[in-house]
């Protein structure tokens, strides 16, 4: 065990979920984590500096950034709740806020903002990484300072935190006393770098309580992973790999029904990557103990726009919601100043996923989506089939064309494949592609069936896989395994979300 443990320590490679490493890792973590079940502080102190591990092997040194994160909220939410007066509690939240948001402008919006400005003033602008240069200074080492780095994760365990900060003011929940138990709430590795964000009112209380492991949720725990990875490895990958990267890398050598399957493909990957990440992310946690958030909801069943971004990364919608749209006044002002609202809150949302105009289109689309929507809700009152399965159509393939600005490399790209969906569209081509990726269509009718599947008959055959003797399940779960693994590609590629 100790030459296994040395290996992952000394490993460069990122702790995907995905890579033999992690799970080697997290059966070290789960037997020391059930060996101190009985130890609250020593299982919670051993945790946190395990997350701190997780972190230091998926992002370096920039763990030094959540260590930063960690004591400053820990100190704010402590200085809020002695606050008397209430303005000395609106000076330590902002403080919160400012420093949590100066900090991810700095790393993920310097090029977007530098970009910006040197257009107007049509200057070049050089890169340089001011904090790079001070801690070389300060501390004598080498970093780059001609390039700024994105840290893993930067975007999640910030508003995490922010969200916190801004709870304990709002007197929703109360501030975390110890620096450790308040540590590992920040940094708990199956969520850490891609989600969901975890409100401090649901997870905090979980410290306290007492690891209880029970068969039902262990096999439930061993279904979500087997779940995550069957998404992950085998439809995300094989669909990234062999098609949608390459079509959207160069949108103009393909015709307009490649460039469409291309599109759904895509859809489909980026919904497999991300909700198999939360898939695994849930199971990891529910074994060690802890029940985070779902993050999804199978969103390509909604019938509106409203109703996708109920189901679709859930943990941030509700973020935004809470902390941005309620606060801008939320629907209480008009149809007016609501899709004002909306729009200022989707377009946020958009920048949150990267610094880039794209995001900012593709959060803009969805801004006047949701308003749109809102008018059409009070036109069509009534929820017969035929408004149901005409809300699901138009807003599936509304979500799914709005895709196209998310993924494209340039916005170039994005008028080459609108242009090439309309002039160059071909659909007798339909038998020649499947001829040539027959695997391809497979796993999208897969991929799609088993999303489209109804809620009663998924519902029905977990409970029954869970309910089954445990020899069978064993059997199951290994051939499952077997199964992922012998049809996962060679090349493992990181989660899409951990760029944002």
């Amino acid at each position: 065990m100790s030459d296994i443990l040395k290996r992952i320590v000394d490993q460069s490679d990122i702790f995907l979920f995905t890579h033999a490493a992690f799970w080697v890792f997290f059966a070290f973590v789960l037997l020391v984590s059930v060996l101190v079940a009985n130890k609250r502080m020593l299982r919670i102190a051993f945790l946190f500096v395990t997350s701190l591990f997780f972190y230091y092997k998926t992002g370096g040194y920039f763990f030094s950034l959540l260590v930063f994160s960690t004591l400053v909220d820990y100190s704010i939410g402590l200085s809020i709740h002695a606050a008397q007066k209430r303005l000395w509690r609106k000076v330590f939240v902002s403080v919160s806020i400012l420093l949590n948001l100066s900090v991810l402008v700095y790393f993920k919006y310097t090029y977007f903002f530098g970009d910006v400005l040197a257009q107007i003033r049509q200057i070049d602008i050089p890169v340089y990484d001011f904090l790079a240069a001070g801690v070389n200074q300060l501390f004598g080492t080498s970093f780059s300072i001609d390039k700024i780095v994105l840290p893993v994760g930067i975007s999640f365990f910030t508003f995490q935190t922010i969200s916190y900060s801004i709870d304990v003011y709002r007197g929703e929940v109360k501030p975390v006393k110890n620096i450790i138990d308040f540590g590992f709430y920040v940094s708990f590795f199956p969520q850490l770098i891609a989600g969901p964000i975890v409100r401090a009112k649901h997870f905090i209380p979980q410290i306290y309580r007492k690891l209880v492991l029970s068969e039902k949720w262990i096999w439930w725990a061993i279904l979500l992973i087997l779940g995550g990875l069957f998404k992950k490895m085998v439809i995300s990958d094989f669909v990234s790999v062999n098609y949608v990267d390459r079509i959207f890398e160069h949108p103009i050598a393909y015709s307009g029904f490649e460039i469409l399957i291309a599109i759904y493909a895509y859809a489909l990957q980026i919904y497999c990557d991300f909700s198999g990440y939360t898939d695994i992310a849930l199971g990891v946690a529910l074994l060690l103990g802890f029940r985070l958030p779902k993050n999804f909801n199978h969103p390509y069943q909604a019938k509106s726009l409203s109703d996708f971004w109920r189901r679709w990364h859930i943990s941030l919608s509700l973020w935004l919601r809470d902390y941005l749209y309620i606060p801008l006044g939320g629907s209480r002002k008009g149809y007016i100043r609501t899709s004002i609202n909306l729009m200022l809150t989707m377009l946020l949302g958009g920048l949150w996923h990267g610094a880039a105009l794209k995001f900012v289109i593709w959060g803009g689309l969805h801004g006047l989506g949701l308003g749109v929507n809102r008018m059409l809700t009070k036109v069509f009152t009534s929820n017969n089939w035929v408004v149901s399965t005409l809300g699901w159509f138009v807003t599936f393939n509304f979500v799914v064309l709005t895709w196209i600005v998310f993924r494209v490399d340039s916005m170039q790209n994005s008028h080459i494949m609108v242009d090439r969906l309309f002039r160059a569209f071909t659909p007798y081509d339909l038998m020649n592609v499947i001829s040539s990726m027959p695997y391809l269509f497979v796993l999208l009718v897969v991929g799609y069936g088993l999303h489209w599947m109804p809620d009663k008959l998924r519902a029905y055959l977990k409970i029954r896989f869970v309910k089954s003797p445990i020899v069978l399940k064993i059997i199951v779960s290994a051939i499952v395994l077997y199964g992922i693994y012998s049809l996962h590609e060679n090349t493992i590629l990181p989660f899409i979300y951990f760029r944002f």
